[in-house]
């Protein structure tokens, strides 16, 4: 059947004339008819569109892909790029696991799509170090030992750079509440702010 056709009404009828039937009415002959007219309407399975160029610039070099528009940031990044230092960890933006830079910028890499960032400078935890020299931040959370099982580390490190860059780290209060979005499961918050502090030139 042209799915033209297959309006929004009789999908609706399709869908629930079935149920109704069995519940309510086995017995009444016009609902069954209605029942049986409803499920011979033939509904087309939605589909989106395809693969597409996009042209992700990640740790200072651009990668050609194609992929769907529905694709995730981290998923392009952990699946296409095999760039696994970004973690998923709740896939719903809540525990900042996920948190690369995009233009300076901490993000969400679960909640954004990767088209939205097309040749907009990402920057993962593999790109922050300048070869063999660890940044700042980085050695930071060695010296002041800023994690436990270390799932959450490169999130937290990226985001407490932003913060850094956005000036909010006055004091430890501050770096408790800009680094919020950045959940440990292990506890090393206070590991964690001394580390920031570190990096900041405050006293811990």
């Amino acid at each position: 059947m042209d799915v033209g056709k297959v309006t929004r009404r009789r999908f609706l009828v399709r869908a629930a004339l079935p149920t109704i039937a069995a519940g309510v009415g086995i017995g009444s002959p016009r609902l069954c008819a209605l029942a049986q007219a409803a499920a011979s309407v033939s509904v087309l399975p939605a589909s989106g569109p395809g693969p597409m160029p996009v042209t992700l610039n990640v740790n200072g070099r651009a990668h050609e892909l194609r992929i769907e528009p529905r694709v995730t940031l981290l998923d392009a990044l952990r699946e296409r790029l095999a760039l696994t230092g970004t973690k998923k960890g709740c896939d719903q933006g809540t525990c900042g696991a996920c948190t690369v830079l995009v233009d300076g910028r901490r993000v969400n890499a679960c909640l954004t799509l990767a088209v939205m960032v097309q040749r907009k400078a990402i920057t993962t935890i593999e790109g922050l170090a300048d070869g063999d020299q660890l940044h700042p931040m980085q050695a930071a959370f060695l010296a002041h030992d800023g994690f436990q099982c270390g799932y959450c580390t490169p999130g937290q490190i990226l985001s407490a750079v932003a913060l850094l860059a956005e000036k909010r780290a006055t004091d430890e209060a501050s770096v408790r509440e800009w680094m919020s979005g950045n959940i440990c499961r292990c506890g090393a918050y206070p590991n964690i702010v001394a580390a920031v502090r570190s990096v900041a030139g405050q006293p811990s």
